[in-house]
This record gives structure tokens, C-alpha cells and sequence, in this order.
């Protein structure tokens, strides 16, 4: 590590499981940040979500370019208190590792690989973030399906990463080059010479009790990894 408090980019795709980020996982990785004495700072794209959904009865009730559409910065502001930066003023040399939660958000907003799966395209602001922190030497951190956008981007590389045990996300994941390991809910997938660590979150996980252990898990694998 640069000095003796570790610190954490923690990168939202906006809020709530069906349209953004999963909540419990956003809050529970900055709570694991927090309880090991590192500091976070949150950021998220400054773009449209590709639909906003009602999450209480689970239907679209805006598309993209839809008036009534919402952005994926300003709804991750809500997680973070208003605390957060746009993606684009991410700097790798102040940070010493970069978490992506879950959520739909990873597969709709962050990318499109709920549409196109393998062959999904991914948004140009969290591509470059992920590539300066692969090359700053960063320890990169998944949760649930985010880690199919680390393998979009890595996949070059051969990461090594999980989302579970669901074997068409996971050949998904090999067809993009990166390397999938089936893990349960608690567990972590280490890729130490990569520098990337993946838990399946609620992929896999039944209750919010496995995702604050989860996280506890993912966010000590991290500091583990540091320099």
C-alpha cells in the first residue's frame, strides 16, 4: 500500500437490484471497508440507466431516452450520501483498490451484458477505469454478476473470477477468455496474479447476513492482495 490507510474506489451502476446497484452489497462492501480501517471514496458513470424499474412491482417505468429515465450517477448518490465523484475523475495513483458491487446495473447500465451476453459492449468510462486500475497495479474486487464486466474487459488476461455456480453466466465469462470458477456464497475467488477477488454475493446468497460476510470475506481477501 502507498501509506498505512488502504483506499478503496467504490464504483455504483446506481440503486436498486433491478436497475442499478444491489443495495445490500453496495452498503455492506463499504461497511467491510470501513470496519477494517480503510477509506472509501464512491464513484458511478455519469450516464442513463438503460430502464428504470419500480422494485415494488418489478416493471419497467422508463426506458433509455425516456423523459422520466434516471441517471446512474445521481441515483448512486443516494447510497453514497451524496458523497460521489463521476467515474471519469477516477485517478488509480490515489487509490489502492477499486470494488464494483452487483446488481443489474453491472449487466444493464455498466454494459449490456443482459442483452448480448459474451459479445456485450461495456461503457467507456468504467472500461477505462478498470484498465488504469489493472495497470496501476490496483486490487480489483466483484461482486455477483459485476465480475462478467471484469472478464469483458481482462478477459485478454485470463482473470480468474466466480459469479457462482450458474454455468451459462459462467461459459459466458470463459467465452470471453477470462477463466470462471464455481464458488458458493461465502466464498471468495482469489486471482493473486491478476490481483482480482470475486464472491458470488447474492448470486448465490439467501439472506443479508451472507452478503455482510461475503463482503467481510472479499474486502480482507483485498487488503490481503495489496502491496
Amino acid at each position: 500500500m502507498n501509506n498505512s490507510v488502504a483506499r478503496f474506489a467504490v464504483v455504483l451502476s446506481g440503486c436498486g437490484v433491478f436497475d442499478g446497484s444491489e443495495i445490500h452489497e453496495a452498503v455492506m462492501a463499504l461497511l467491510a471497508i470501513d470496519e477494517v480501517g480503510a477509506e472509501y471514496q464512491c464513484f458511478a458513470p455519469n450516464t442513463w440507466q438503460a430502464k428504470t424499474v419500480d422494485h415494488f412491482t418489478g416493471q419497467a417505468t422508463a426506458l433509455a431516452g425516456d423523459d422520466d429515465n434516471r441517471n446512474v450517477l445521481a441515483e448512486s448518490a443516494r447510497i453514497a450520501r451524496g458523497s460521489i465523484k463521476d467515474l471519469s475523475e477516477f485517478n488509480p495513483a490515489e487509490f489502492d483498490a477499486i470494488v464494483f458491487p452487483g446488481g443489474f446495473g453491472a449487466a444493464t447500465n455498466w454494459s449490456n451484458f443482459a442483452l448480448k451476453g459474451a459479445e456485450c459492449e461495456v461503457n467507456s468510462e468504467v472500461e477505462k477505469a478498470v484498465q488504469a486500475a489493472y495497470r496501476g497495479g490496483l486490487v480489483i474486487g466483484a461482486m455477483c454478476i459485476a465480475p462478467v464486466v471484469i472478464a469483458r474487459i481482462l478477459g485478454k488476461h485470463h482473470v480468474k473470477v466466480t459469479i457462482g455456480t450458474d454455468k451459462a453466466v459462467g461459459a459466458g465469462i470463459e467465452q470471453m477468455g477470462a477463466v470462471h470458477e464455481p464458488k458458493g456464497a461465502l466464498d471468495v475467488c482469489v486471482d493473486e496474479d491478476n490481483k482480482i477477488v470475486t464472491t458470488p454475493a447474492y448470486m448465490l446468497a439467501k439472506s443479508i447476513k451472507d452478503i455482510r460476510r461475503g463482503a467481510q470475506n472479499l474486502i480482507d481477501e483485498m487488503i490481503s492482495l495489496m502491496d
